[in-house]
């Protein structure tokens, strides 16, 4: 791993340090601590961020400052899931989880990046601007929970849902990165459209398996994130979502991979699936 993943990942322990004001918090009043973190503690956690984020623009510049400040911030993100999850009363535990979840899966793209594939290691790499529809995508969950916690709360507290959704965000997040990992220097964010000398045809490991387990992985975290919010509507509209987005993706990548691997690829197409329910990808005409 290069030097810009490893600063990502102290600076995402740095920033989720700041649990450690809770913990101290919890040894020393433990159930007197009250169930909605008072001011104080919140004054405890800005000043926390905020000073990890003044000495990071002492320290660094350039980019290796765009990649702390951003890990820091998921790092910190990540800390308020978990307090959340902790403290927070029953209806809004799950979404502690849920942004644990979420801001860790855009901290380890960073970094696995930076592992497998550092020469196209850029601050995209945190996906944290993958495109317009998926924030909205996002918001709309937000604006699901916090409507179906305020008007039918006890929905929220049924725990069974968010635990099969955990275990497929986790499920999901260690498939991806496996892919990722195993896929090396041929794994990139985007589909290129020129093949370089370091492409090869990955189809060992988890590759023979999946013929996309990275998307595969990547489609069950996202569904496995409304699971875990408990959001029946955002449930089916992710499933479609994500099923639509890969379809499209995997048609576009499939023809690129016909083109630079021909009929080793045509061969693996038809030893191995796809791993997503009813995609096909790009089939030649006989």
């Amino acid at each position: 791993m290069i030097f810009a993943g490893k600063l990502a990942v102290w600076c995402f322990l740095l920033g989720s340090s700041s649990t450690l004001f809770y913990a101290v918090l919890y040894v020393l009043y433990g159930h007197e601590i009250p169930a909605v973190p008072s001011y104080y503690n919140y004054v405890l956690l800005c000043g926390h961020y905020l000073t990890m984020n003044l000495l990071i623009r002492v320290l660094l510049r350039g980019f290796n400052y765009q990649v702390a400040v951003r890990a820091c911030m998921l790092g910190t993100i990540f800390a308020c899931g978990m307090f959340t999850a902790a403290f927070a009363p029953p209806t809004y535990t799950i979404f502690g989880c849920y942004v644990c979840v979420l801001s860790f899966f855009h901290f380890s793209e960073f970094v696995a990046i930076s592992a497998c594939n550092p020469e196209t290691l850029a601050i995209s790499s945190f996906v944290l601007d993958h495109s317009t529809d998926y924030k909205i995508a996002a918001v709309t969950s937000w604006v699901e929970f916090f409507i179906e916690s305020y008007f039918w709360p006890d929905m929220k507290t049924v725990r069974i849902i968010p635990a099969i959704g955990l275990i497929w965000c986790i499920g999901g997040e260690i498939l991806r990165k496996v892919a990722m990992l195993t896929a090396s220097r041929s794994f990139t964010h985007t589909v290129v459209s020129k093949k370089f000398e370091h492409h090869v045809l990955v189809t060992n490991g988890i590759y023979s398996v999946f013929r996309h387990p990275s998307y595969v992985g990547w489609f069950y975290w996202a569904i496995g994130t409304q699971l875990v919010l408990a959001n029946p509507l955002c449930i089916i509209a992710y499933a479609l979502a994500s099923w639509k987005f890969f379809n499209d993706r995997i048609t576009i990548e499939e023809l690129t991979l016909l083109n630079f691997f021909q009929e080793d690829y045509v061969d693996y197409q038809k030893q191995v699936p796809i791993g997503i329910p009813f995609i096909k990808g790009y089939v030649l005409e006989e």
